[in-house]
Parts: structure tokens; C-alpha cells; sequence
């Protein structure tokens, strides 16, 4: 188990406006069961309680004995590896972190905490999550999931942190989502915040018809596209709003934009 702190922010406290009403974390929670997985010190996962067995795999990947990374898949494991790290970091009160995973398809908002023995040596981890699939999906139409898509929701509301609180993004306010690694930049008027989830599954979960891949990097909200500009065979794109913002467009992607935006003459573009 790694001692670094993964995690770049420090710790801020709850913004009690959010304390309550029918959409405060607060009121949220109380309704939400709570799965916890006891782990020792090696990361073997050796108890949980009733609705994690509900919830996760446990009869497909007969977890009991198991390090915990050891049965997930190969592009989750770095994700995994960065939440337990999330453990050791010592700052106070590490942030939570939210996962795609399929089981199928949920949105898991997930915090791990070390156990320490009577001199502070830690012994074991407890994970605890919450299921918040149906706070930050809804059911999309046949029409608007891409093809092979399957049942996967899509997205309304994307789980992000910022100054260490979990804030959820309406989707229509979201400008575009820039891939950091394993994680995400989320941009609105007000700016970046850092999300968990891969491009990938965000690119899954969101509306075809209304954000698109751009580039291996970017996804935009093509409602929100100012100005496209092509120099010398080069495409990107300028954002609406005060700060002017490119994107850069990739020549995959060059003609499934200029189809969804029904522009078939390149001559209309600024050069």
C-alpha cells in the first residue's frame, strides 16, 4: 500500500446550504442503503455486510480470500489501486470516489478508511458505498444509445469533487470533458472539476445526440460550439463563453461532426 497522497486537494468543509431539502446529500443519504467491505491488511477482502452481498458479484467472483484488485477487470484495477491509496493519504478526510462499475452499469460513490490497533498500526480498510445510480441516470430511449450499447443509462447528473465535496453536474451545463489519465476534467461556465469516471464511460452514458468524441482526449456539447475553425487541414472547435476555449478535432472524427452539426460544405468553415 502505497503512503503517498494520490489526491491533489485539501480538505473544505460541507457547504451547509446543500444540508437539506429533497435534492441535499443529507436527505439523499438517509434513503440509500450502505454496502461495507471489511479488508485486512494485505487488501484480502474477509467480511460485508447484507447489501453488499446484494449488490456486488459475490457469487460470480467469490470475492472472500481474494485481494480486492485481483477480481476486477484489468482497466478498473489502476482506479481501484488510487481509491485505497486514498487510505494512507494524510490528509483528513480524503474525498470520496465515484466508479462506473457493472453490475450492471452502477454509479458507486465509494470511501475507504484505514484501521489502526491500539498504537495506530493499521490492521485493515473498510469500504463503504453508496449506490446513487438512480440520483445520476435515467433511462435513455432506444433511439438515443449508440449501437451495441445495450441497456446502459445515460447520465443526467455527473458526480465530481471539488474543494472535497462531491458536486453533481447537471449534464446540459457540461462545455466538454477533457481525459486525464484514468480520470476527467469537467467544464461549465464556472469551470473544471475533477471526476472519476474514464472518458470512456462517460462517452457511454451521455447522449449521442448531443455530445460527441471529438478527439481521443475530448468529448463536447455540440449545443454549446461556437465556432469551427480549420487551418491548414486542422480542425478544432471554440467554445461559448467568456474565456475562449479550442478543441482540437481529430480527422477521425472531422466527418461524423460535420454530420451531426448538418455541415456538408467544408467551404463554409473559417479558414
Amino acid at each position: 500500500m502505497t503512503k503517498a497522497c494520490p489526491y491533489p486537494y485539501a480538505a473544505a468543509p460541507t457547504d451547509p446550504s446543500n444540508a437539506s431539502g429533497p435534492n441535499s446529500w443529507l436527505y439523499l443519504l438517509e434513503r440509500f442503503d450502505v454496502g461495507v467491505v471489511h479488508l485486512d491488511h494485505a487488501l484480502h477482502v474477509v467480511g460485508m455486510n447484507d447489501y453488499a452481498r446484494r449488490s456486488l458479484p459475490v457469487d460470480d467472483k467469490l470475492p472472500f480470500g481474494k485481494i480486492v484488485t485481483d477480481f476486477h477487470p484489468e482497466a478498473a484495477k489502476a482506479k481501484v489501486k488510487f481509491l485505497l491509496g486514498q487510505a494512507e493519504c494524510p490528509v483528513n478526510n480524503a474525498p470520496p470516489m465515484a466508479m462506473m462499475i457493472n453490475i450492471p452499469e452502477r454509479v458507486l460513490l465509494i470511501k475507504v478508511s484505514k484501521i489502526g490497533d491500539m498504537q495506530g498500526a493499521t490492521t485493515g480498510y473498510t469500504l463503504v458505498f453508496y449506490d446513487i445510480t438512480e440520483v445520476v441516470s435515467k433511462e435513455g430511449s432506444a433511439e438515443a444509445r449508440p449501437k451495441g450499447a445495450g441497456e446502459k443509462r445515460q447520465l443526467r447528473k455527473i458526480p465530481t469533487i471539488k474543494q472535497n465535496r462531491v458536486m453533481l453536474v447537471d449534464v446540459p451545463s457540461v462545455s466538454f470533458i477533457r481525459s486525464e489519465g484514468h480520470y476527467t476534467w469537467v467544464h461549465t461556465a464556472q469551470g473544471g472539476q475533477f471526476c472519476n469516471i474514464t472518458i470512456g464511460d462517460l462517452e457511454s452514458r451521455l447522449d449521442p445526440h448531443l455530445f460527441l468524441r471529438v478527439h481521443r482526449s475530448y468529448i463536447v456539447n455540440l449545443a454549446q460550439v461556437d465556432e469551427i475553425v480549420r487551418d491548414d487541414g486542422r480542425m478544432s472547435l471554440r467554445m461559448m463563453g467568456s474565456t475562449p476555449v479550442e478543441i482540437p478535432v481529430s480527422r477521425a472524427s472531422m466527418g461524423k461532426l460535420m454530420d451531426q452539426l448538418g455541415l456538408t460544405d467544408t467551404a463554409t468553415l473559417k479558414n
